[in-house]
C-alpha cells in the first residue's frame, strides 16, 4: 500500500475512533499534532511515514481515559497497522513513539530516542502549552471536576509517575507541575522556537488571572 493510502486509512480510522472523545484529546487533537509534526519535521531528517503515523496514532487510547491501561494505545495502534500490512520496522517504531510520547512515561529520564519521537513529541507538547493548552488544561480539569485554583494547594514540584498519575490538584497548578516545563523539554530546534512564543503567552496568562482573582484588575 502507498503510503498516502495507509495515511488516509489512518486518518479517517482516527476520526471514527475519537468520536465523542474528551475535547482536549479528540480528533481535533491529533489534526493540530499532525499538522505540528508535518510543519517541525521539514527541518529534520526523519522517516514522514513513522512521523505521521506516530502523530496520527499517538492518543488512539490513552490510557486515562481506560482505566490507566498503558497496553491498549499500543495494542489497538499495532493491530490496525498490522492489519493494513504497513512494515514491520514502522509498526515497531510507531509502536515506540505511542509507547514514549508522553509527559508522564519520560519523568525520572527519557527511555527511548529517535528522530521521529522527537519531532511527534515536540508535536504533542506545542498543543499543551499557549493558548490551546490553556483551553485543554481547563477542559480536562473541568472533565475530571477540579477545583480552577486554590491558593491552599500547592503545586507539587517533585512528583514521581505514580503521583503524577494520580494527581487531582487544581488546574492552575497543572501550569507548574507540567505546561511550563514543556519549552525546555522541547527536543527540534523549530519546536524550541515555536514553543517559546506558546510559553510567553501562558505566563502573561497568568499575571492576568491572579491579577484578576485578587481584585487588581
Amino acid at each position: 500500500m502507498e503510503n498516502q493510502q495507509i495515511i488516509a486509512k489512518t486518518v479517517a480510522f482516527v476520526q471514527e475512533k475519537l468520536k465523542g472523545a474528551e475535547a482536549g484529546h479528540d480528533w481535533w487533537h491529533i489534526l493540530r499534532v499532525w499538522n505540528n509534526a508535518k510543519r517541525i519535521a521539514a527541518t529534520e531528517n526523519v522517516d514522514m511515514l513513522i512521523v505521521e503515523l506516530g502523530a496520527l496514532l499517538h492518543d488512539i487510547a490513552d490510557a486515562k481515559f481506560h482505566g490507566g491501561d498503558e497496553e491498549i494505545g499500543p495494542r489497538i495502534a499495532k493491530e490496525f497497522l498490522t492489519a493494513n500490512d504497513v512494515g514491520e520496522q514502522v509498526i515497531d517504531k510507531v509502536d515506540l513513539i505511542i509507547r514514549h510520547i508522553s509527559f508522564k512515561s519520560n519523568i525520572g529520564g527519557q527511555q527511548y530516542t529517535s528522530p521521529e519521537l522527537s519531532v511527534v513529541q515536540d508535536a504533542d507538547r506545542l498543543d499543551a502549552i499557549g493558548a490551546i493548552g490553556i483551553a485543554r488544561a481547563f477542559t480536562y480539569g473541568g472533565f475530571k471536576g477540579r477545583e480552577l485554583y486554590n491558593p491552599g494547594i500547592p503545586p507539587e514540584f517533585e512528583m514521581s509517575r505514580e503521583a503524577y498519575k494520580n494527581s487531582s490538584s487544581p488546574t492552575i497548578n497543572h501550569f507548574y507541575e507540567k505546561l511550563l516545563l514543556l519549552k525546555d523539554k522541547m527536543n527540534t530546534t523549530t519546536g524550541k522556537r515555536m514553543a517559546q512564543q506558546r510559553h510567553d503567552y501562558m505566563l502573561h496568562y497568568l499575571d492576568q488571572f491572579y491579577s484578576e482573582w485578587n481584585g487588581e484588575l
